[in-house]
Protein backbone atom coordinates (compact mmCIF):
# COMPACT_ATOMS: atom_id res chain seq x y z
CA UNK A 1 0.00 0.00 0.00
CA UNK A 2 3.02 2.38 0.50
CA UNK A 3 4.22 1.71 -2.75
CA UNK A 4 0.83 3.17 -4.31
CA UNK A 5 0.79 6.20 -1.44
CA UNK A 6 3.91 6.51 -3.06
CA UNK A 7 3.26 6.40 -6.41
CA UNK A 8 -0.37 7.44 -7.54
CA UNK A 9 0.29 10.91 -7.16
CA UNK A 10 3.79 11.23 -8.94
CA UNK A 11 1.99 9.26 -11.70
CA UNK A 12 -1.19 10.72 -12.32
CA UNK A 13 0.42 14.36 -12.42
CA UNK A 14 2.50 13.22 -15.28
CA UNK A 15 -0.78 11.74 -16.89
CA UNK A 16 -2.55 14.57 -15.80
CA UNK A 17 0.21 17.10 -17.58
CA UNK A 18 -0.07 14.68 -20.66
CA UNK A 19 -3.55 15.60 -20.54
CA UNK A 20 -3.30 19.07 -20.44
CA UNK A 21 -0.08 19.08 -23.59
CA UNK A 22 -3.03 17.72 -25.49
CA UNK A 23 -4.78 20.92 -25.65
CA UNK A 24 -1.75 22.40 -27.46
CA UNK A 25 -2.20 20.55 -30.26
CA UNK A 26 -5.18 22.84 -31.49
CA UNK A 27 -3.07 25.71 -31.88
CA UNK A 28 -1.86 23.92 -35.61
CA UNK A 29 -5.65 23.84 -36.35
CA UNK A 30 -5.98 27.17 -36.09
CA UNK A 31 -3.66 28.04 -39.05
CA UNK A 32 -1.01 29.96 -37.37
CA UNK A 33 3.21 30.56 -38.62
CA UNK A 34 5.66 31.94 -37.48
CA UNK A 35 5.80 33.66 -33.57
CA UNK A 36 1.97 33.40 -33.89
CA UNK A 37 2.31 29.86 -33.72
CA UNK A 38 5.54 30.16 -30.98
CA UNK A 39 3.08 32.68 -29.02
CA UNK A 40 0.34 29.79 -29.30
CA UNK A 41 1.94 26.72 -28.04
CA UNK A 42 3.59 28.62 -25.09
CA UNK A 43 0.12 29.98 -24.08
CA UNK A 44 -1.28 26.43 -24.25
CA UNK A 45 1.80 24.90 -22.72
CA UNK A 46 2.10 26.49 -19.73
CA UNK A 47 -0.54 24.30 -17.42
CA UNK A 48 1.48 21.44 -18.35
CA UNK A 49 4.92 23.29 -17.68
CA UNK A 50 3.50 24.35 -13.96
CA UNK A 51 2.23 20.97 -12.92
CA UNK A 52 5.65 19.24 -14.46
CA UNK A 53 7.75 21.59 -12.03
CA UNK A 54 5.14 21.34 -9.36
CA UNK A 55 5.69 17.57 -9.69
CA UNK A 56 9.28 18.39 -9.87
CA UNK A 57 9.38 19.48 -6.28
CA UNK A 58 6.76 17.43 -4.78
CA UNK A 59 8.23 14.46 -5.63
CA UNK A 60 10.94 15.39 -3.26
CA UNK A 61 9.15 17.12 -1.05
CA UNK A 62 5.75 15.56 -0.63
CA UNK A 63 3.86 18.48 1.64
CA UNK A 64 5.28 21.32 -0.91
CA UNK A 65 3.74 18.80 -3.97
CA UNK A 66 0.32 19.29 -1.90
CA UNK A 67 0.61 23.19 -1.34
CA UNK A 68 1.36 23.83 -4.71
CA UNK A 69 -0.84 21.63 -6.23
CA UNK A 70 -3.80 23.06 -4.65
CA UNK A 71 -2.81 26.51 -4.91
CA UNK A 72 -2.83 25.92 -8.50
CA UNK A 73 -6.53 24.30 -8.15
CA UNK A 74 -7.43 27.18 -6.31
CA UNK A 75 -5.81 29.66 -8.34
CA UNK A 76 -7.29 27.55 -11.77
CA UNK A 77 -10.89 27.61 -9.95
CA UNK A 78 -10.58 31.73 -9.30
CA UNK A 79 -9.49 32.23 -12.64
CA UNK A 80 -12.05 30.40 -14.71
CA UNK A 81 -15.03 31.22 -12.67
CA UNK A 82 -17.51 31.88 -15.61
CA UNK A 83 -16.93 27.92 -16.91
CA UNK A 84 -17.83 25.63 -14.64
CA UNK A 85 -17.42 22.76 -16.30
CA UNK A 86 -13.90 23.53 -16.58
CA UNK A 87 -13.04 23.89 -13.40
CA UNK A 88 -14.48 20.21 -12.48
CA UNK A 89 -11.62 19.23 -16.01
CA UNK A 90 -8.60 20.78 -14.84
CA UNK A 91 -8.59 22.01 -10.51
CA UNK A 92 -10.89 18.57 -9.73
CA UNK A 93 -7.40 16.48 -10.56
CA UNK A 94 -5.11 18.95 -8.80
CA UNK A 95 -7.21 18.81 -5.75
CA UNK A 96 -6.67 15.04 -6.04
CA UNK A 97 -3.18 14.81 -6.89
CA UNK A 98 -2.94 17.53 -3.88
CA UNK A 99 -4.70 14.76 -1.33
CA UNK A 100 -2.61 11.97 -2.57
CA UNK A 101 0.67 13.79 -2.10
CA UNK A 102 -0.67 14.51 1.45
CA UNK A 103 -1.88 11.25 2.54
CA UNK A 104 1.52 9.46 0.99
CA UNK A 105 3.46 12.43 2.69
CA UNK A 106 1.53 11.75 5.95
CA UNK A 107 1.91 7.79 5.23
CA UNK A 108 5.95 8.31 4.71
CA UNK A 109 6.11 9.94 8.21
CA UNK A 110 4.30 6.81 9.84
CA UNK A 111 2.76 6.86 13.45
CA UNK A 112 4.81 9.30 15.72
CA UNK A 113 4.16 9.35 19.43
CA UNK A 114 4.54 12.61 21.38
CA UNK A 115 6.25 12.30 24.90
CA UNK A 116 4.12 13.39 27.59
Amino acid sequence: MKKFLLWAPRLLAIAFALFLALFALDVFGEGYTGQRLLLALVMHLKWPAMVLAVLALGWRWEWVGTLLFAALGAYYWVQMAKHPSWIVVISGPMFLIAALFLVSWVARRGPHVRNA
